[in-house]
């Protein structure tokens, strides 16, 4: 049993029409746990993640956050966006923005800093990813392992009791998902609370507490990613790995 749960899903469906996207989904992260999410396209990993810090709405069940359940809507929503960062396959960040005004605007207009402290606190971050040296640079100038990191920094900019991580890497080449990678383990080894959706094996079996393994809009297995990747327990995950595992 989580002893101090971040993040609590309780009975959760969700349907787009007639398909049953997410089926009695239960689920608790607890404080400083990483908690990778694999599966076949199409299983609901991704509607998972989103419906945590509501960007998907759900038909039936709770969510709760440190114990309070989703805000519906307005400016409670926005600070719980803030307190769940999302980090996301295709970075959205502005383009417009150099990539210093990119990581401050969200702390000075959700979370009320001066511009000069959000500033600060965003050279620290792209110091922390990296990028100290690209701050006025614009999204456009940047590789995508690097817009990615900016996007990581902006997340963690807000000071997030949690991280959502929707597929990061997928849209990036090949030799820049290892940066991209690096940077979460280090969230990881630090503590912060992650639920990441990734197709990256190497990174659910080396910084992962727990492999949570969906297929058809269910959760099919929770486990530690030893036990997972050694012995899975169902036909599915036996199924899903030996297509991934052999190359």
């Amino acid at each position: 049993m989580v002893v101090d749960p971040l993040i609590e899903l309780r009975d959760v469906n969700k349907y787009y029409g007639e398909l049953h996207v997410l089926q009695d989904i239960n689920l608790i992260v607890g404080k400083g746990e990483v908690v990778v999410v694999i599966g076949p396209s199409g299983s609901g990993k991704s509607t998972l993640c989103r419906a945590i810090n509501r960007l998907e709405t759900i038909r039936s069940g709770t969510i709760l956050l440190d114990g309070k359940p989703l805000p519906e809507e307005g400016k409670a929503l926005a600070r719980l966006r803030a307190d769940v960062g999302m980090v996301f396959q295709s970075f959205n960040l502005f383009a417009h923005k150099t990539v210093l005004q990119n990581i401050s605007l969200g702390q000075v207009k959700v979370r009320g800093r001066k511009k000069e402290q959000a500033d600060q606190r965003s050279r620290e971050l792209l110091d922390r990813v990296g990028l100290a040296d690209q701050v006025d640079k614009f999204p456009a100038q940047l590789s995508g392992g690097q817009q990615q990191r900016v996007a990581i920094a902006r997340a963690l900019a807000m000071e997030p009791k949690a991280l959502l991580f929707d597929e990061p890497t997928s849209a990036l080449d090949p030799e820049m998902i290892n940066e991209v990678l690096e940077v979460m383990r280090q969230l990881a080894h630090e503590g912060m609370t992650m639920v990441v959706v990734t197709h990256e094996m190497g990174f659910a079996r080396s910084a992962a507490n727990r492999v949570v393994f969906m297929s058809d809009g269910r959760i099919v297995e929770d486990r530690a990613p030893e036990d997972f990747f050694t012995a899975p327990e169902s036909e599915r995950a036996r199924d899903f790995l030996s297509k991934i595992l052999k190359h």
